[in-house]
């Protein structure tokens, strides 16, 4: 079943959309979403994760003195079905009794042209980790942010799927993450 795919990309989006933000910025979280998209048999699956946090750091006039950490709460994956959601914390795919968070911790922001920033940095999902660079998007206004981005990932990089779910005829390897952050300058 999809569900822990699902969340285990949900995690992962959660964490790269968090490595952007307002100048120490609160994120709202209510405002917030973090998803993951893959493909199980070739239809499109949405996930989202209810649960996370982030410590932001980021001032568009001084991009590279920025800084994010994000940490995805993985038991939270929600693909709308309560079986597929127990299933996505089973051991072959987020393993949430061993790995209950996802984290994205931030090592480089650079600017990409007018409000768009590429921000790298390491990705953790079930214990392995990725250096990945993830394109974002802010958008301004008062002192609210809005980080805006998406992620491809392989699933299989991170352990997600495995056992009889690690084939990817089934369910694709390819996982997409998007996150929108909506912050509040402190």
């Amino acid at each position: 079943m999809p569900t822990p795919l699902y969340r285990w990309l949900l995690a992962a989006t959660a964490a790269t959309a968090l490595f952007t933000s307002a100048a120490q910025a609160q994120v709202d979280t209510t405002k917030s979403t973090v998803t993951a998209t893959s493909k199980q048999m070739n239809v499109p699956v949405d996930g989202k994760f209810k649960k996370f946090t982030a410590q932001l750091d980021f001032d568009p006039a001084k991009p590279t003195a920025g800084s994010a950490n994000l940490s995805i709460d993985a038991g939270s994956y929600d693909l709308g079905d309560e079986s597929y959601n127990k299933q996505a914390t089973d051991k072959d795919w987020f393993d949430t009794a061993h790995f209950p968070t996802a984290t994205f911790v931030s090592t480089a922001i650079a600017p990409a042209g007018g409000s768009k920033f590429n921000v790298s940095g390491k990705l953790t999902i079930k214990g392995k980790s990725q250096n990945v660079t993830v394109p974002v998007t802010v958008t301004s206004q008062g002192t609210t942010q809005t980080f805006d981005g998406s992620l491809p990932i392989k699933r299989t990089q991170f352990d997600v799927g495995s056992g009889e779910w690690k084939d990817t005829s089934v369910v694709a390897d390819e996982v997409v993450i998007k996150f929108h952050l909506v912050a509040t300058k402190k």
